[in-house]
């Protein structure tokens, strides 16, 4: 079932490109006493993350860090080396980049999408929430592919 309104973020280890080569970060001490915004994407350099759901966020980073948030994140299922690519490529230094290559949180959060059909493997759907102390206040899932909606930084902005 996926996360809603209420539900404690699922507490898994994910990993993050640092200077060093990849870090694992905790979504437990990630979420603990902070709002975050995470926003999780199909893949990293795919046609609606690059050309429309990242650029958003990337856009409109400083307006959604003003309204209180201490995280900005987004979340994908690929390695640590490709969200570190896509993070410089997407000038998107101010989002912090997380990496969930065996789809660990994405499996306990509900929102896996299968997409083996297509050669793609295991992905995320594409959401947006909004977490005040690993709670979910708002969650966003588009479902149907390529559309940018509920899942925006619009529409984050407009529930923060």
């Amino acid at each position: 079932m996926p996360l809603s309104v209420g539900d404690t973020i699922p507490n898994v280890t994910l990993k993050t490109n640092g200077p060093d080569g990849p870090e694992d970060i905790a979504t437990g001490e990630l979420f603990a006493g902070k709002r975050v915004v995470l926003f999780g994407v199909p893949g990293a350099f795919t046609p609606g993350c690059s050309n429309t759901h990242m650029p958003g966020f990337v856009v409109k980073a400083d307006e959604v860090l003003a309204r209180g948030v201490d995280t900005l994140a987004c979340l994908s299922v690929n390695d640590a080396f490709v969200i570190g690519a896509w993070q410089k490529d997407q000038n998107a230094q101010a989002i912090l980049m997380l990496a969930d290559g065996n789809a660990d949180f994405t499996r306990a959060a509900g929102l896996e999408n299968d997409r083996s059909s297509a050669g793609m493997g295991l992905r995320s759907l594409r959401y947006a929430l909004i977490a005040d102390d690993g709670v979910v206040q708002y969650i966003g899932v588009d479902t149907e592919r390529g559309v940018v909606d509920k899942s925006s930084v619009d529409a984050v902005l407009a529930n923060l």
